[in-house]
């Protein structure tokens, strides 16, 4: 699946949370998004949670 139909997914989902539940449940589906999409990218193993907690000097090196 490419991104743009991904996108085009996630906007819709928002869409429809924010005109059907509101200003919160906009926020809340978009709050699950990110830890979702933050989750995938950990079980693919593009992110590793030692990113997360790592000081940003120690990166460069």
């Amino acid at each position: 699946m490419s991104m743009a139909v991904v996108g085009m997914i996630a906007g819709m989902a928002l869409g429809f949370a924010g005109y059907f539940g509101g200003f919160w449940a906009f926020l809340l589906v978009a709050a699950l998004g990110a830890v979702g999409f933050v989750v995938g990218r950990l079980l693919e193993g593009d992110l590793e949670l030692g990113d997360f907690f790592r000081p940003r000097d120690e990166r460069r090196r």
